[in-house]
């Protein structure tokens, strides 16, 4: 792999899922074009994994989430645009989490450089949105072809 930067960088991620729809992250405004992905971020040093995750859905989304359980565990080679362009290696850890019955999509006080907006999909239209990374909406819609807390190994 070329251009790989030398550290491995954790990250978290939220799939929240209610009344058959996912709350995602709408990103535009770089070369990658728009595309949807679950809240969620890096771990930052001293923080627990589900610190990092409290943490990122308030500056994200500005909810408290509730962590239900680690879902998924996955390699991710994420390329970054540079200059110069280089690739970042993840390990991305995958949570099923819940929100208040009360809320709204928003954006937090300190969303990412390239989110737009934070919306509920249909769980029906999750195939044919581009997502970050997109491998995982086949996963998502058909969760009984992965068991709980599996490796997935490397994603796309």
């Amino acid at each position: 792999m070329e251009n790989i930067e030398p550290n491995i960088r954790n990250a978290v991620r939220a799939l929240i899922i209610r009344d058959h729809h996912i709350l995602l992250l709408r990103k535009g405004g770089d070369v990658r074009g728009e595309r949807y992905a679950l809240p969620g971020g890096s771990q930052d040093a001293g923080e627990t994994l589900q610190q990092a995750l409290f943490r990122e859905c308030m500056e994200e989304i500005d909810a408290e989430v509730e962590i239900l359980d680690l879902i998924h565990v996955a390699d991710y080679h994420r390329q970054r645009s540079g200059p110069p362009a280089t690739t970042r290696h993840q390990i991305e850890f995958l949570f099923a989490c819940a929100v208040a019955d009360s809320y709204i999509p928003h954006s937090g006080a300190h969303p990412d450089s390239h989110q737009l907006e934070v919306i509920w999909a249909s769980l029906d239209d999750l195939m044919g949105m581009p997502l970050a990374p997109q491998s995982m909406a086949a996963w998502i819609v058909n969760p009984d072809k992965l068991s709980p807390r599996v490796y997935m190994g490397l994603v796309h």
